[in-house]
């Protein structure tokens, strides 16, 4: 293909991870019991042959640095090709964070020079997908655009999560020039149709427009450096600006809710993401994914409807759940609707509902976590928490007898002498 420079924007956290990202970037949420989030969107990368990649990184980088390493993963080392972190930096003398998603590609421009590519593809390292990039590339050429936006149809009344864009289609084109674009609508536009066009945060530029449109922006020192809410919405009558539309799977990781569904469609008879298809890459040097045994699957195991990876040792009953490298379900233990990162231990009689654990997680005998009343909110996170999951920080140790209702959440590193009553009610958060 030809010379394709993309550029990740991989380095942010938000808060609606809560705990999942208090000490890693979204992009580094482990994600589908072997994965990081940014695997997918790499390995589309890597099975379009766009093998020069700018990796934008910022919040807590050595999680998401460590995995991505030299890039051998995706078959992105040798003289032509390339992965490079790139961290805020601005001048000789002056170095600030990145202010938001253009931003971090605007402080990045003298990269994108020194490259010289033909287009420059800006995307989102925190999205579930598989997607072939050159016919998105095709159609920008034979449009002759200056920017081509990727969307994807969802129900109108979701309008409001998104960036939407109103595109003039016709039946013999996958999109259409964008005639309209709304960042994150208070309440569904009067567009014809059931459906609205989402931003996929998905976006080809020609370089030069691209320099053009971001010193232009930095130019009138704005008070936000957003894609979707300033770049787009300037650019519209002035440039030749397309929209393009995805027309299969994608996943949005950017809520607990989300997250946990999106987990959720990697099981089941007809899986709506299947990374054995899709060839998902991962690095496995990483957890030391390579180095651990086959599962261990004991005599009284029940497994039903879930994924369990290496290095796992399942003595209990694991029911529509997903088990990350290295975790274990002691004996008497009921797992189920959960997702239980890297070396989380289950103790014997332990039942798990509805629970997402993060890393090194050990959870006493005898617990219950996760049953309650899913109606009551999290105290502190109403709108985070409401639809019944708990949350269980990285490196926590409940000890043995312990209950935990729904919509709670267990700040990292919690030592068992920390939890000084037996029953924390639902939409508590325990520190």
């Amino acid at each position: 293909m030809q010379k394709i420079l993309a550029m990740i924007l991989a380095g942010g956290r938000v808060d609606e991870l809560s705990v999942l990202t208090q000490y890693r970037p979204k992009s580094a949420v482990p994600f589908g019991g072997l994965y990081r989030v940014i695997d997918f969107p790499m390995s589309s990368l890597m099975h379009s042959g766009i093998e020069n990649v700018g990796m934008l990184s910022q919040y807590r980088s050595y999680s998401l640095n460590n995995h991505i390493g030299n890039g051998a993963a995706w078959e992105m080392v040798g003289r032509n090709r390339s992965v490079s972190i790139l961290p805020p930096y601005t001048a000789h003398t002056v170095s600030q964070w990145y202010r938001g998603p253009s931003d971090a590609v605007y402080q990045n421009l003298d990269f994108i020079r020194m490259n010289d590519p033909r287009l420059v593809l800006v995307l989102s390292g925190d999205h579930i997908y598989s997607m072939d990039f050159s016919p998105f590339i095709e159609f920008h050429q034979e449009n002759k655009a200056d920017l081509t936006v990727g969307f994807l149809d969802v129900p109108k009344d979701q309008a409001p999560r998104f960036g939407i864009g109103r595109l003039e289609e016709s039946a013999a084109s996958p999109g259409g020039p964008l005639v309209e674009y709304l960042e994150k609508p208070s309440a569904p536009p009067a567009w014809p149709g059931d459906n609205v066009a989402a931003s996929l945060t998905i976006y080809l530029f020609s370089p030069n427009i691209l320099h053009e449109v971001l010193e232009s922006h930095a130019r009138l020192a704005p008070k936000s450096h957003e894609f979707g809410k300033d770049i787009i919405p300037s650019m519209l009558g002035k440039y030749r600006v397309y929209g393009y539309k995805f027309q299969s799977y994608w996943g949005y990781t950017r809520t607990i809710d989300e997250y946990w569904q999106t987990s959720m469609d990697l099981l089941g008879d007809n899986p709506l993401i299947d990374p054995e298809r899709w060839r998902v890459r991962t690095n496995i040097e990483h957890n030391q994914i390579r180095d651990r045994i086959p599962a261990i699957i004991g005599d009284s195991a029940e497994i039903c409807n879930a994924l369990v990876y290496s290095g796992c040792q399942i003595h209990g009953k694991v029911e529509n759940s997903i088990l990350f490298s290295g975790v274990e379900v002691q004996a008497g233990a009921v797992v189920k609707d959960s997702i239980l990162m890297f070396d989380t231990r289950v103790e014997a009689g332990s039942h798990l509902h509805k629970v997402i654990s993060d890393v090194d997680v050990i959870v006493g005998p005898e617990c219950r976590i996760g049953f309650g009343d899913a109606a009551i909110p999290n105290e502190d996170y109403p709108q985070l928490l409401q639809s019944g999951i708990t949350l269980i920080g990285r490196g926590s140790a409940i000890p043995s007898e312990r209950q935990i209702g729904s919509n709670c959440i267990v700040q990292p590193n919690m030592a068992a002498t920390q939890f000084r009553k037996k029953e924390y009610g639902s939409g508590v958060t325990i520190d």
